[in-house]
């Protein structure tokens, strides 16, 4: 089972940017579908964006602000994160799933994204 380490996250002031990385373990990484969640303090679990076999979505709120991307190679899927808001403030998790399947069976820890406005 694939393992996952996120990291990037920090304190980042409103309009800033960040880059956040998410490692994967595991010689079958291409073949998952990966996802970007976020958990805000009293909030539910969000799913922020999703890769699938080249295609992408986005939660409305972070639309033309996020993108989501993969480097197979490196075993790595990325979120870049650029104008950031306060709302941005959550710990951002990676998980993969089997192309195919409707839950995500792998987590990682999280990192934390705050943004000061």
């Amino acid at each position: 089972q694939v393992q996952l380490v996120e990291s990037g996250g920090g304190l980042v002031q409103a309009g800033g940017s960040l880059r956040l990385s998410c490692a994967a373990s595991g010689r079958t990484f291409s073949g998952y579908d990966m996802g970007w969640f976020r958990q805000a303090p009293g909030k539910q679990r969000e799913l922020v964006a999703g890769i699938s076999r080249g295609t992408t979505n986005y939660a409305d709120s972070v639309k033309g602000r996020f993108t989501i991307s993969r480097d197979n190679a490196k075993n790595t899927l990325y979120l870049q994160m650029n104008n950031l808001k306060p709302e941005d403030t959550a710990v951002y998790s990676c998980a993969a799933k089997i192309y195919g399947l409707g839950y995500y069976f792998a987590w990682g820890q999280g990192t934390q994204v705050t943004v000061s406005s």
